[in-house]
């Protein structure tokens, strides 16, 4: 998920798609839906999310509580799943249930990991793991986590034991899902734990640690599992500049698509930073060419001004304009432009580094289904447009199946292609739950199809 912004300004409404002829996906491509351990679990009590619950730190109010119940009853979803004609589920595994302490394995929470995946592969569904989406240990957290000194050890240990644990269910592995989400969120903003704000340095820091720690998993799981497929799951975001004209408007996009887009993606590339921002970290060579595939996860365009108010986010004003189309609001903030065309930017970028692309996340907050099947409609679009002009796209993946625990926003944000009442935990078929059923199923989208999910004018809110 992106970071949230404050609302100003003012855009177009995005012109209708022109149906035309039915657009194929190749054979063997991936239909699935993400989701995260501690969003869908529930009952996750010793990581550095549920602390921050604790501390009163989720806007809505809201606890997780059970979530969706997947520790106990993951299966009703996969069940759902397979009746959808889905054939990929990415999902993470929890740090904090594997090692609850320090080097001490838990074989009960793997025991229960293995069954979620061999239930995934008795319904034909291949499952791709993410080892951190966002939490880890209670534990990890007190030592300083990802900042601290030998943090990627740590991490890298982790990963061994999973992959060699798991490895006969599982090939497709992400390593972090989002690095510049934690890092924006974590030391900038201050939405995530540790809820620090300002600290750009900080951040870039974090995003190093972070790229070390994945080149040392990434050949971990390679020693443990040489067939497996490895990669990293990273967010990307439009960042378009209020007044085209404007050249304090520009700088500021640009320099935070820089900071945001590129940071990672630049270690992974050429194993370092662009100046000044190498100055935060000492060498990153052995990140280079770390990656069999690429995942993206791709939702939003945020409009961008330069502000002298807003020193702590580099003088950049971040807005999604009123008249966009979007998706529910969160607690106090919008939570971004819908704006399929994105996942066209991100592919782009990163098809110079020659790997598989995968996108593991695009999806919109709509609890009403007001904009969803129109998303879903204009992403699938794009996605095959990209692989008729010659992109290696393997898959897309849709955020989420099933209305989930959505961090600081709590059950405010609904994601879901299934409703979900968190009390009574009874699922409900979304309208843009039957249409993605539709397009998995026939692996196409049809004219017909594009027809009908037009986005009306004045439809943003």
């Amino acid at each position: 998920m992106p970071f949230s912004s404050g609302v100003n300004g003012s855009s177009a409404a995005y012109p209708a798609p022109s149906a035309s002829s039915v657009q194929k996906f190749p054979e063997g491509f991936l239909w699935g839906i993400s989701t995260a351990a501690h969003q869908v679990e529930g009952g996750n009590c010793n990581n550095q999310w549920s602390d921050w619950e604790a501390a009163g730190r989720i806007r809505s109010g809201d606890s997780c509580g059970l979530a969706c119940d997947w520790w106990n009853n993951a299966e009703v979803d996969f069940d759902l799943a397979q009746g959808m004609g889905l054939n990929s589920l990415r999902l993470s595994v929890e740090w904090s249930r594997i090692e609850p302490e320090e080097g001490e394995w838990n074989p009960k929470a793997i025991e229960r990991y293995r069954q979620m995946l061999d239930g995934l592969r008795r319904r034909g569904i291949r499952p791709m793991i993410c080892l951190h989406h966002f939490t880890h240990p209670r534990w990890f957290e007190a030592k300083g986590a990802f900042l601290a000194p030998g943090a990627g050890v740590l991490f890298e240990r982790f990963a061994r034991h999973v992959v060699r644990e798991l490895k006969d269910l599982c090939q497709d592995w992400v390593t972090f899902n989002e690095p510049n989400v934690f890092a924006a969120l974590g030391y900038v903003m201050g939405d995530f734990p540790p809820g620090r704000t300002g600290e750009v340095v900080t951040a870039v820091r974090t995003i190093n640690a972070f790229a070390l720690a994945h080149a040392r998993a990434y050949r971990a799981i390679h020693e443990v599992q040489p067939e497996a497929r490895v990669g990293w799951a990273h967010n990307y975001v439009v960042f378009q500049p209020a007044n085209a004209k404007s050249g304090p408007d520009r700088w500021i996009a640009g320099l935070l698509s820089e900071l945001f887009n590129e940071s990672f993606l630049r270690i992974i590339e050429h194993g370092r930073l662009s100046f000044p921002l190498n100055l935060t970290n000492g060498s990153l060579s052995e990140v280079q060419g770390t990656c069999d595939f690429i995942g993206l996860n791709v939702y939003s365009r945020f409009h961008v001004s330069f502000g002298l108010q807003h020193a702590s986010q580099l003088f950049g004003n971040v807005f999604v304009p009123p008249d966009v189309p979007q998706g529910d609001p969160g607690v106090d903030k919008p939570y971004g432009e819908a704006y399929p065309q994105a996942i066209r930017a991100a592919v782009k970028r990163t098809a110079g580094l020659g790997k598989p692309i995968y996108i593991l996340e695009n999806g919109v907050p709509d609890a009403t289904d007001r904009i969803r099947p129109w998303l879903i409609v204009n992403a699938v679009r794009e996605v095959h447009s990209l692989i008729q002009e010659g992109h290696d796209i393997r898959g897309y993946f849709h955020w989420t199946l099933t209305d989930n625990f959505e961090w600081s926003e709590g059950w405010r944000l609904r994601f879901g292609l299934l409703a979900l009442d968190p009390v009574t935990q009874q699922r409900t078929m979304r309208n843009s739950g039957r249409l993605y059923s539709a397009i998995v199923r026939g692996n196409q989208l049809t004219p017909a199809l594009e027809a009908e999910y037009v986005l009306p004018v004045n439809s943003a809110r």
